[in-house]
């Protein structure tokens, strides 16, 4: 009997494309990994990666889209070349989630929340010829999560990605992890997560937990046993992740994680002002005191970890003197690598309801909107400032923290904080990809990493 044939395909946006300039600054996508693994092996699997190449039609029995709200525009646009050909399309993914009754216009079927509770479920359906619109999972206990097939990713990727939690108990304004990972934080075990670890064949990857130490003493317990498991199975990789600032409250964590090949760690700053991380409920920043920040990044630094520091602008509390006191701020600080974006409400968010409330998104023609929703474009009508001078700092700020001389101190910087190289590399390297994506139209002020620090970056 002949296999059934499903296609899966990872799109990109269609003008942004700052995220997949350079090779080392592709993610993989996971999500469809995991859909694969969930799929019957009596299917043949494709994945179709536009990181890479562009689509093109290849017969399906099936096919299987992942979206998030800046690539959604140009999903639709694939879906379209198979549901023409009365081929069913099932869009999964966290904008298919948040708004299905707009993505049931484009497709045939939206998978809304986690794979393991509805993917199964669509395969036998499809087999039975009874296939439904919408099919809403539930968060499931992570010991019933299956290992990724690393294997279908195309091997250009210079990083891959592992998960070894899911939830959040923070309910971040700006944030949707709550609304679809759920609030629970729930932990994978560890054995599994090693076991994957294993058969990851790239030399670094990213841990895409939005906070790998999560909020408790069981939830550090847990990232500490993965690094401990790492070490004692001679899982020799380089590594980053992502975490709250009470990342650099554990000694004990810090040194497992920098021993086990942690070289770099996301943060999420968002703000220096109190005022600022109060309208957005940004509460472990809260408690951890903005007065701390500086001393809490040397520490992880110490160990040898460099910091990438995320920040918002544009906040309904920012004028524009806020806002260059920010960029001012970041330029001051000692983090490694910053990532700056204009607020962007997306939906799931409270800020998002609140936006549409008000009638404040200004790039509101769904979908084609959709691909500016990437944290780079200037989506709202400010509150405390117009929005000429909105725009007008983007340019201000991509001068003042991207531009090539402060790289390059900040580069140095690093190497005397961390005593670590691969660490500086690595928050140097985030720092020109953002530079890359603010020029993205012209080559010539793009910094080339790979031919930099190539034997640093594989």
């Amino acid at each position: 009997m002949q296999k059934r044939k499903l296609v899966l395909i990872n799109p990109r946006g269609q003008h942004r494309q700052g995220f997949v300039i350079d090779k080392e600054s592709r993610y993989p996508p996971l999500g469809l990994a995991i859909v694969a693994a969930l799929t019957p092996d009596d299917w043949e699997i494709v994945l179709k990666d536009e990181n890479f190449e562009d689509f093109e039609h290849e017969h399906a029995d099936l096919v299987g889209i992942t979206s998030f709200t800046s690539t959604v525009t140009r999903a639709y646009e694939i879906a379209d070349e198979y549901t023409s050909r009365n081929t069913p399309v099932v869009l999964g993914g966290i904008h298919a989630s948040m708004l299905p009754d707009e993505a049931l216009r484009y497709v045939d079927v939206v998978a809304v929340g986690e794979a393991e509770s509805t993917w199964p479920r669509i395969i036998a359906d499809f087999e039975n010829g009874e296939l439904k619109k919408t099919y809403s999972g539930e968060l499931i206990n992570l010991k019933d999560m299956p290992r990724a097939r690393h294997d279908l990713y195309h091997d250009g990727y210079v990083f891959d990605s592992i998960q070894t939690t899911r939830g959040c108990p923070m309910q971040c304004e700006f944030c949707s992890v709550h609304s679809f990972n759920g609030r629970a934080y729930r932990m994978r075990p560890v054995e599994d997560v090693l076991d994957e670890m294993e058969i990851i064949k790239a030399p670094n990857f990213m841990i895409v937990d939005d906070n790998i130490v999560g909020y408790n003493k069981p939830a550090r317990e847990h990232a500490k046993s993965v690094f401990k498991g790492m070490l004692e199975r001679g899982i020799k990789k380089d590594w980053f992740c992502q975490a709250s600032i009470n990342f650099g409250e554990d000694e004990e964590l810090l040194q497992l994680a920098a021993d086990a090949g942690c070289r770099l760690v996301l943060i999420g700053v968002e703000s220096e002002k109190t005022d600022a991380l109060e309208s957005m409920k940004k509460r472990t920043n809260l408690n951890a005191g903005v007065h701390n920040y500086q001393k809490i990044f040397a520490k992880i630094q110490s160990y040898g970890i460099s910091v990438l520091g995320t920040f918002i602008f544009g906040l309904d509390t920012d004028d524009i003197q806020d806002l260059r006191n920010r960029m001012h701020y970041i330029m001051e600080s000692n983090v490694n690598a910053s990532q700056v974006s204009v607020l962007t409400p997306f939906p799931g968010t409270a800020t998002y309801d609140q936006f549409v409330k008000e009638g404040r998104l200004l790039e509101n023609n769904f979908p084609a909107d959709w691909e500016k929703y990437w944290g780079g474009e200037v989506v709202i009508q400010p509150k405390k400032m117009s929005l000429e001078e909105m725009k007008a700092f983007k340019y201000e700020l991509v001068d003042n923290l991207y531009n090539y001389k402060r790289l390059m101190m900040v580069l140095k910087k690093t190497l005397k904080t961390t005593k670590n190289a691969k660490a500086a590399v690595w928050a140097f390297s985030a720092n020109a990809h953002y530079r890359n994506m603010a020029f993205e139209h012209d080559e010539s002020k793009q910094i080339k990493v790979n031919k930099l620090f190539g034997s640093l970056l594989s």
